[in-house]
């Protein structure tokens, strides 16, 4: 029996079928396979245990497909991080059809695609309200790119709650975190807290709670609920809420698999997946508010445990310089990390928005 290619050796037997149901749909295999009720899609989501993916996305795709299309469509859905994809490599995943639809976590690309981080780069966006700015404002690049380059079709932008700074010793200042191993997700995070004196330290989202209770970290960025869902609280102490980055996530397809799907589906995923979008946005804006209560025992946390960390007030000085950093520190690192003109892609999306030039080209 000849074996599959390496690249599909190294994921497991699930990942493995689902690429074959993709490459199927990408071959049309077939007019009647397409035609063909019920139709199942399989999906790879965000990140496990998060309310994102439990109480949106995967209700989502198990129960509301089903009822949306009178049981004529379902899906299953596994969250990225429990499938075995290394989420640096979901994009190729999805261009080669391995994964026909499936999410991208925006700093997943920060080493490979840099440019498309741009609209969630650290201390680019101090609240929701400029988060949505900046995110309508580079989003058709994003999506004209996506589907140019790699065959992707970008069905949706998911977002997380605030990704706040944890920390385990007192924190009254950004400034304090000069000297700390703290917990980044991305280059352009550790960009940020180096340029404070901080040590930046790579670690998953499911390593963050072990690394910070070993005291490989002792401080971590991440979200608010987030953290909170993991129990940060039980080893931190000091929450920072200033949201360094909030965590942005592309739901996409690979166009192929997306064309070779029944017409009727294509037409209920473009008209509900916006309505997923809308609700996940709106959660994230309240669970960054909740999140912070919670971990701090504050009465606007309706989940069922408390911490006692104490919120630390966000002072005018540091919000200077946060923008201080971002454009002297973090929006340089950006362009020289690019190998496109990333710099021309900033003046005709995001910058005219924010006011700020990247100038000089890449």
């Amino acid at each position: 029996m000849t074996k599959p290619p390496t690249v599909l050796r190294r994921f497991p037997h699930w990942l493995l079928r689902l690429a074959c149901t993709g490459l199927l749909a990408c071959l049309g295999a077939g007019p009647a396979l397409a035609q063909e009720e019920p139709y199942k899609l399989r999906i790879v989501g965000g990140l496990a245990g998060v309310n994102q993916y439990v109480r949106h996305e995967e209700p989502f795709w198990t129960r509301e497909l089903s009822r949306l299309s009178d049981g004529r469509f379902s899906a299953d859905i596994v969250p990225f991080d429990r499938a075995g994809v290394p989420g640096a490599e979901m994009l190729r995943l999805m261009q080669l059809g391995v994964v026909p639809f499936g999410t991208v976590l925006m700093s997943s690309l920060s080493a490979q695609y840099p440019q498309y981080t741009a609209p969630d780069l650290p201390g680019l966006n101090p609240d929701m309200a400029a988060l949505r700015a900046t995110v309508a404002a580079f989003r058709p690049y994003l999506e004209k790119d996506l589907r140019e380059q790699h065959g992707i079709e970008a069905l949706a932008i998911y977002v997380y709650p605030a990704q706040a700074i944890f920390c385990k010793q007192p924190l009254a200042q950004l400034a304090d975190l000069a000297g700390r191993r703290v917990r980044v997700s991305s280059a352009a995070q550790a960009d940020f807290v180096g340029a404070l004196g901080a040590v930046p330290v790579h670690r998953s989202f499911a390593e963050t709670f072990q690394s910070m209770e070993s005291g490989g970290t002792e401080c971590a960025i991440t979200g608010t609920m987030s953290g909170y869902s993991i129990g940060l609280y039980r080893t931190a102490r000091y929450l920072y809420p200033m949201p360094v980055t909030w965590g942005l996530a592309i739901f996409g397809a690979n166009q192929a698999a997306w064309n070779a799907l029944p017409p009727g589906l294509r037409a209920l995923l473009r008209r509900e997946l916006p309505k997923l979008e809308s609700a996940i946005w709106a959660e994230s804006e309240r669970e960054t508010a909740e999140g912070a209560a919670c971990n701090s025992g504050g009465a606007q946390c309706r989940q069922g445990g408390k911490g006692r960390m104490t919120v630390v007030p966000i002072s005018p000085r540091d919000e200077h310089l946060r923008r201080e950093i971002f454009e002297s520190v973090v929006l340089k690192h950006w362009r020289q990390r690019c190998s496109v003109d990333c710099g021309a892609i900033w003046d005709q999306t995001i910058g005219p928005v924010l006011g700020t030039r990247a100038t000089g080209g890449r």
